[in-house]
């Protein structure tokens, strides 16, 4: 029986707009992002480096693009959340029928932008109704790693076989499921999570 929801948050709750980021920087005058940038990246998500250190290897690699430039491209992924999502969740929070988790790959600059589309009385709202909060910058760890959901488990003393997981991602839901973590992949262009009940494991349960 299903204990603990475990929900990321990009294209799940808020909605994003995937290809911006790339598409932003190359209208900057990026010509390809290559792998040391997407390792940046990646170390940038799991709060290995600073905000600022961050910024500085993008701009000295185009030093014609500005910080101010590269922050607005950085975070073009992120659009608005919709008023009924936040409802949904704090609804669910209310019955206390489950632990509810958030598990995001996010990094600090996203986040601000995420309060500033929001506001941050809304992302409070929000951010008020889970038991736990995990942004990956924040710990350190990083879907799909099998690290980041053994955290969470031994952290919370939760069986595997107990949570289920929602996750727009496919590597990051098949990694989940190798630990026994029942998985939602959500298709944002055709599912909503407000639908997450519609999931045979509850609807058969």
């Amino acid at each position: 029986m299903i204990n603990t929801l475990i929900f990321d948050f990009g294209d799940v709750f808020i909605n994003l707009d995937k290809p911006a980021i790339e598409r932003s920087l190359f209208n900057l005058g990026v010509t390809s992002i290559t792998e040391d940038m997407l390792q940046t990246a990646m170390q940038y998500e799991k709060g290995g480096i600073s905000t600022d250190d961050f910024v500085t290897a993008f701009t000295a690699k185009y030093p014609s693009i500005s910080a101010a430039q590269f922050k607005k491209a950085w975070n073009s992924i992120i659009l608005e959340f919709p008023e009924y999502r936040l409802e949904f969740i704090e609804k669910l929070s209310t019955y206390k029928n489950y632990k509810l988790i958030l598990l995001s790959n996010t990094n600090a600059l996203h986040i601000e932008q995420v309060i500033e589309n929001m506001s941050l009385y809304r992302y409070e709202r929000f951010k008020s109704c889970f038991d736990k909060f995990y942004l990956s910058h924040e710990i350190h760890f990083r879907k799909p790693d099998a690290s980041i959901y053994e955290y969470v488990l031994n952290e919370n003393q939760l069986e595997a076989d107990r949570c289920f997981f929602v996750d727009d991602t496919k590597e990051n839901t098949q990694a989940a499921a190798q630990l026994g973590i029942h998985t939602w992949n959500n298709n944002p262009e055709k599912e909503d999570i407000i639908n997450l009940f519609d999931n045979p494991l509850f609807t058969n349960s």
